[in-house]
């Protein structure tokens, strides 16, 4: 029966989706915030150290970390105190500086932008020391004013996983809001890809551990763009439309692909199709995918998979910790 209804809500999607494709093409969607930082015009022009700094539209996160190690404690202080704005966006830049930088929005928050429906990345546990990191992807509906749900799994990973391991709730790409097209198609994904690998560059350049990816919901689209340009050593992805890939093969990654979804799930109910752009593709759970599935049996819901107690938050935890 199950296998029946599952079925006809693919035929019934596949004909909604063909059918609306005009109209939802046309539909006005999410958009990321738009130009430079603000700050960005007075950095550029700050000739206080004698010498450029580096432009934060194109410079690299190899090239900021670089810049910054070449400064004083004087000098580096100076610029967080001229330039929070910047200092604490700067994929590269050193993790203290960017905390200093972002003191305003809260303790330990490694990027704040406040524009639009804001974006922001906090970190729960000693980032600077951290023999592991991991940084939760989130999905729909996720931005400044809702990324306390983020933080409060990243938590309960870190909290489980132990001291040596730093988690971050990375709320860092404009996400789907509500039931439209932005959820249906991989253009915001797409947009979040790229600041995603941005971001663990930067994460790398400062000096970091290579981060394990836990991805939820449509941040497992996020991920499944991304992993290609990612230094991952994990990507976990749970209650997941889809990747945007055939299988871990299509994925072009070295890092482990483990996937979970609980049949309590209202996901589980939705066709992993893809068709004219709209839906995200094959099941990461399904056997020909080539994922490490995790099982998600006391999983009762699709924003459960980080409660304390569940099979899931104690995989997520060994992978996080480097124990699985």
């Amino acid at each position: 029966m199950r296998r029946f209804r599952k079925t006809l809500t693919t035929a019934a999607l596949t004909a909604l989706l063909v059918g609306s494709t005009t109209g939802w093409a046309s539909a006005r969607g999410e958009s990321p915030p738009g130009g430079p930082l603000p700050g960005t015009a007075a950095w550029l022009a700050d000739d206080s150290l004698g010498r450029a700094l580096p432009d934060p539209t194109t410079a690299t996160p190899t090239e900021v970390a670089a810049f910054f190690a070449g400064l004083t404690d004087a000098q580096r202080q100076r610029l967080v105190e001229n330039h929070p704005a910047v200092v604490g966006n700067l994929d590269g830049a050193p993790v203290r500086l960017r905390y200093a930088a972002n003191a305003p929005a809260g303790d330990q928050v490694l990027a704040y932008d406040p524009r639009g429906r804001g974006l922001i990345a906090r970190v729960a546990g000693d980032l600077e020391n951290a023999t592991h990191v991991s940084v939760i992807v989130p999905g729909s509906d996720i931005d400044l004013s809702t990324s306390g749900r983020t933080a409060r799994w990243a938590a309960d990973l870190q909290e489980e996983a132990g001291d040596d391991t730093a988690v971050i709730a990375w709320a860092g790409y404009i996400t789907p809001s509500g039931i439209g097209p932005d959820l249906a198609t991989g253009r915001l994904a797409e947009a979040g890809a790229a600041r995603l690998t941005r971001f663990t560059d930067g994460l790398h350049a400062a000096g970091l551990p290579d981060p394990s990816l836990f991805c939820h919901s449509y941040g497992s689209v996020v991920c499944g763009l991304a992993a290609p340009d990612t230094d991952a050593g994990d990507i976990v992805v749970m209650g997941s439309p889809g990747m945007r890939a055939d299988d871990v093969t299509a994925l072009d990654t070295d890092a482990h692909v483990w996937a979970a979804t609980s049949e309590d799930d209202w996901i589980d109910h939705v066709p992993h199709v893809e068709i004219l752009g709209l839906g995200h593709g094959a099941d990461p759970t399904s056997p020909d995918f080539g994922a490490t599935v995790l099982s998600a049996d006391d999983v009762p819901a699709h924003d459960a998979y980080f409660s304390p107690g569940t099979s899931t938050l104690t995989a997520f935890a060994a992978i996080a910790d480097g124990d699985l």
